[in-house]
């Protein structure tokens, strides 16, 4: 597999890693589409590496392939009880303009997931809203964040922070018009519950 040079990118572009998940599953791409519900193009067009994929799109990939969206983040490091990440070596992805960098790739268990997400303006989950086990964390550290939750809305602006129970249908959106950052948690209450590929439609390049 191609093996990166560029600090906190990943060792594996999401066109590998998502051809590997695939085949490790013996599904061709055409039973792929059936079961994230994409078009066989826009599958080949992601493996081959001409279109990148949006949040939504990851949530849908990551759903049919039964994995955590940090599975597309994955490369050949053993799972650790202590991950240190420095500022200027987060594993990084970019979904459309969306980016988002892990803060805990490779944590064993991968319990708590955490990240850093920038959003550009307009910028959402997707069209549909989202629901899992447990927790979720969010805390605005630029821009402007709008959640919906439960039907009821919750503005973030820098500082402000959010923590709900996952199970509350909710989604989120770039209110403003200047890129927003945010830290987002999530702690799933059941070990085969992936959240986050419910939030993020694909990865482009992280790990």
């Amino acid at each position: 597999m191609k093996q990166s040079t560029q600090p906190g990118k990943m060792t594996d572009p999401l066109e590998l890693r998502l051809r590997e998940l695939r085949r490790e599953r013996n599904l061709t791409l055409r039973e792929l589409s059936e079961k994230s519900g994409l078009a066989i193009n826009t599958l080949s067009m992601i493996e081959t590496g001409k279109t990148s994929p949006s949040v939504s799109t990851l949530q849908q990939l990551a759903r049919a392939l039964g994995v955590p969206i940090t599975a597309f983040f994955a490369s050949q490091v053993s799972e650790q009880s202590v991950v240190h990440v420095r500022h200027d070596k987060r594993p990084q992805a970019n979904m459309e303009n969306t980016k988002l960098e892990s803060l805990g790739e490779h944590l064993s268990g991968a319990v708590v997931q955490p990240f850093v997400v920038t959003l550009p303006p307009g910028a959402d989950s997707g069209a549909q809203p989202i629901v899992h086990s447990g927790y979720e964390f969010a805390y605005c550290l630029s821009g402007e964040v709008s959640y919906i939750i439960d039907e009821q809305t919750y503005p973030l602006e820098a500082g402000d922070s959010l923590v709900f129970e996952s199970c509350l249908p909710h989604c989120w959106q770039n209110t403003g018009t200047e890129p927003a950052k945010m830290i987002l948690v999530m702690h799933p209450t059941d070990v085969w519950d992936s959240p986050a590929k419910r939030h993020f439609k694909v990865l482009n390049s992280i790990s």
